[in-house]
């Protein structure tokens, strides 16, 4: 069955989750729906301590047993401890049938594909799949399709039963001894606990870990100990400094400056770009540059920033230091500079991922969203947009908040080179939809500039703006001129993953990789 951007759903992938075809990007609007609910075990003994010895004792606590869905949050990124502690626990004791519900799965997750190997893990269901994980998922060894979704999507899921969390683990900078945790103090730093609040709620078990217990209350807490049954101290939860990927970084590249220096024009050109306007960039090169491009345009305007909201690093908390952003609304901190800041900043503040993505509460923060910078894998010419499966077809990224964000927004711009190696980004057809072009607005390119079709206001905008417009079909030209038309990557029928609309239909699905034969 093709679905709204053409993708064709094998009808048994519809039957075996339930789901419908995506439809459109808002065809959910207004839709009612009631939210799901965690088990209720009645009323707790005061006199019984929250605190277990081990991460055993906690398993045990929560009746560990086959076929149980267990979820993390991703806060440390690369520096997480905490899924490989608990599933190496469970795989000991004998138990198989793992499903992981996790806000992201990175590098430091590859032990997990061992277990995947081993049938102890069978589910995914995550915001993002990198490392040997996703090539486990690519050559079909997870034995169920992973889920993979935005992460408003993820909350989306668990608030409306999609997916039902037996026992959540949290990982926590600081925790006292009845539950109350924060994602600051102590010696692993990771700013805020977002993803982890749903999981909090809605979970029948809750399992908060820590390497720091505080004395009562440690107010104010990210996740309450009203949500808590079980607190474990261990003796590291994480390494703070692994927060930072190769993806964070500053750019002195003269290409990621000029298309940077295209993005700051078309938000300082827009009609959305006025005092009080909202913000989120993301954290590669390119994007950053935009923070320090805007700084002076704001400061000769006297324009200044409402909020900026979505993954945060310093620069944009330089900005809030300077008094040019008033509020920022953290749902994930990518760097050291932007913990500190929202340890000592009043005017910064911790969010829950619902309150910033979530497409079907009463009004998430990326509703609100003027401009929002996002990066891409491939674009093509009805401007969907890939960003988890490379070039080899190989699942190794993360929707994350892109789909979302690229939905809320006035004005979506998308940042990436003609070019990457001998891959061109702009194509024909990508191999994954992950964000459905019609939420898509500008494409910026070191070649050049294609702004939406649908936007005809901002074809208006632009068109005496100096700045390199071009249709992305004159894009998608100049990239086959440098690389060539690339080959289709071959895949076998089997489906390997599905891609999940924010909205919880489905968009695109990720089939198995074919062994390449030297006789094809």
């Amino acid at each position: 069955m093709k679905n709204a951007v053409g993708r064709d759903i094998p009808e048994e992938v519809l039957q075996a989750c339930g789901k419908r075809p995506y439809a459109g990007a808002y065809a959910r609007d207004g839709e009612a729906y009631k939210k799901a609910a965690p088990v209720v075990r009645g009323y707790v003994n005061p006199k019984r301590s929250k605190l277990v010895s081990s991460i055993r004792e906690a398993l045990e606590k929560c009746g560990i047993r086959d076929g149980m869905v267990l979820s993390f949050h991703h806060h440390f990124r690369d520096g997480d401890y905490v899924v490989n502690m608990v599933l190496e626990e469970a795989a000991a004791m004998g138990v198989k049938d793992i499903t992981i519900c996790a806000s992201s799965l990175g590098a430091a997750h590859d032990p997990v594909a061992d277990l995947i190997e081993q049938g102890i893990v069978t589910g995914i269901q995550s915001s993002g799949v990198r490392g040997r994980i996703g090539e486990a998922i690519s050559h079909g060894k997870l034995k169920t399709p992973a889920i993979i979704r935005s992460h408003g999507g993820r909350v989306r899921a668990i608030e409306e039963g999609d997916v039902h969390i037996d026992i959540a683990f949290i990982g926590a900078p600081t925790s006292d001894e009845y539950g109350n945790a924060r994602g600051v103090g102590g010696k692993s730093d990771c700013g805020v606990l977002s993803y982890s609040m749903v999981d909090a709620k809605y979970a029948d078990h809750v399992v908060v870990i820590t390497d720091c217990l505080v004395p009562a209350p440690n107010f104010p807490p990210s996740i309450s100990m009203v949500d808590v049954d079980y607190v474990c101290v261990v003796d590291e939860i994480g390494n703070p400094a692994r927060i930072v990927s190769n993806v964070v970084r500053m750019t002195k590249d003269v290409r990621e400056l000029m298309m940077a220096d295209y993005c700051t024009r078309i938000i300082a050109g827009s009609p959305y770009f006025k005092d009080g306007f909202s913000f989120q960039t993301g954290a590669g090169g390119a994007s950053l540059a935009v923070n320090s491009m805007l700084r002076p345009i704001m400061e000769e305007k006297q324009i200044h920033m409402g909020f900026a909201i979505g993954g945060i690093t310093k620069p944009i908390c330089d900005l809030l230091e300077a008094g040019l952003v008033r509020n920022i609304v953290d749902a994930q901190d990518f760097d050291l500079g932007a913990i500190e800041s929202i340890k000592r900043n009043p005017n910064h503040y911790e969010i829950s991922t619902s309150e910033y993505a979530d497409p079907m509460n009463k009004g998430a923060f990326v509703n609100q969203l003027d401009f929002v910078i996002l990066g891409a894998l491939e674009v093509d010419v009805d401007f969907n947009v890939n960003v988890v499966t490379g070039s080899d077809g190989i699942v190794r990224g993360a929707p994350g908040g892109h789909p979302d964000t690229s939905a809320g927004s006035n004005c979506s711009i998308i940042v990436a080179p003609l070019v990457r190696g001998r891959i061109p980004t702009i194509c024909d057809r990508v191999v994954t939809v992950v964000t459905p072009g019609e939420t898509v607005d500008v494409i910026v390119t070191d070649y050049g500039i294609a702004i939406n079709p649908r936007r005809q206001d901002l074809i208006d905008a632009y068109k005496d703006s100096g700045l390199p417009l071009k249709t992305i079909e004159e894009l998608r030209d100049i990239a086959y001129s440098i690389v060539g038309r690339p080959e289709q990557i071959q895949f076998d029928d089997q489906v390997v993953g599905i891609i999940e609309s924010r909205d919880g239909t489905i968009l695109d699905v990720v089939r198995k990789i074919r062994p390449y034969s030297f006789e094809e």
